[in-house]
């Protein structure tokens, strides 16, 4: 039987902080629009700010789907389960920001995710998710699952990347700036990084 949540603490958290892989899904407001799924989880890009508030880190890819829902809408969902130990599936409903580089607010941010990969990933911007529903439900049927490592692929193609040049692949990029559906994606040219004080 599923429960409600008025916030994110206790065995909540602790469930959330331990998964490897978390999902978001977006859809802009069209009816007919694109709706994304996306996989995320790089080892400490997720980070719990308040207790209804949590935020990861987005890096380099080949479009920008989530941002430009964010953008246009605000409405995300994460998702995370339990591929070990007792079965559960956690749901957070909420409205989400993207912070990009150029925010004030961007470096502040960045002290959430200690020891997270910064540069190497192409760093884009920090997703801010405010909570309006937090609910979880059983998972019976969620197969298990172990966790080998982080895939170092990604890393090692963005770590190659200065901003100039990584500024260049968002432009070449189809929907990086542009969402599928024609939404404004990421804004470009790419601000330089700014870091965490101390970073």
């Amino acid at each position: 039987m599923g429960k409600y949540y008025e916030q994110i603490d206790g065995r909540l958290r602790e469930f959330i902080e331990a998964q490897h892989i978390f999902f978001t899904a977006t859809a802009p407001l069209s009816g007919d629009g694109t709706v994304n799924l996306s996989p995320k989880g790089l080892t400490g890009s997720f980070a719990v700010l308040d207790e209804r508030t949590v935020a990861y880190l987005d890096y380099a890819g080949s479009n920008a789907e989530t941002i430009a829902h964010l953008r246009e809408n605000g409405r995300i969902t994460l998702m995370w389960c339990a591929f070990t130990g007792p079965p559960n599936i956690v749901r957070v409903h909420g409205r989400g920001e993207p912070v990009f580089r150029d925010d004030p607010r961007f470096a502040g941010l960045l002290a959430a995710f200690p020891g997270a990969p910064v540069e190497d990933h192409g760093l884009r911007a920090v997703i801010v998710v405010h909570a309006e529903q937090i609910r979880d439900t059983c998972g019976y049927a969620v197969q298990f699952m172990t966790y080998d490592a982080d895939r170092d692929l990604h890393g090692k193609r963005f770590a190659r990347e200065d901003d100039a040049s990584l500024d260049a692949y968002f432009h070449k990029k189809d929907h990086v700036a542009t969402s599928i559906d024609g939404l404004p994606g990421l804004p470009l040219p790419l601000p330089p990084l700014r870091k965490a004080a101390g970073a």
